[in-house]
């Protein structure tokens, strides 16, 4: 299966669609089944104690798989999550930008399956790790 949108259509559809969050998110690489997503993290993002809230984690791991299913089926702004699963590792660094590495596992006609690492700018190991599923609509 090819990618039919590349990281500069998805941005565009992503501004477009979802006004509400442009400039909140870049999009790093786009390949088959696959999309490097980067939450540029600002003072909005933060909460007490200095770290990333779980809501913007939430935010940029449903994002990142969201964008890897419309890179492989075109934009279609319905696909919509059914089911999400995130597991809070470590805290993330305050202040720095926040890496999402996902994979779709399944892309099926109506249903698709991501999984997401989630990494502070510059550090290896992961401070989140998301599985979801999303509905993709009837053509």
């Amino acid at each position: 299966m090819s990618v039919k949108m590349t990281a500069e259509d998805l941005m565009e559809f992503l501004d477009r669609e979802f006004p509400q969050v442009s400039g909140e998110f870049a999009i790093e690489e786009v390949g088959a089944m696959r999309v490097r997503t980067r939450l540029l993290v600002g003072e909005r993002h933060l909460r007490p104690g200095g770290t990333v809230s779980g809501p913007s984690i939430f935010a940029l791991a449903d994002v990142s798989v969201y964008l890897a299913i419309l890179a492989m089926i075109g934009p279609q702004g319905l696909a919509v999550t059914t089911n999400c699963s995130i597991d809070f590792m470590r805290k993330p660094a305050a202040g720095v930008d926040l890496i999402a590495e996902c994979r779709l596992l399944k892309l099926g006609r109506v249903l698709a399956v991501g999984d997401v690492l989630i990494y502070s700018d510059g550090l290896s190991a992961p401070v989140a790790r998301a599985s979801l599923t999303y509905s993709i609509p009837p053509k």
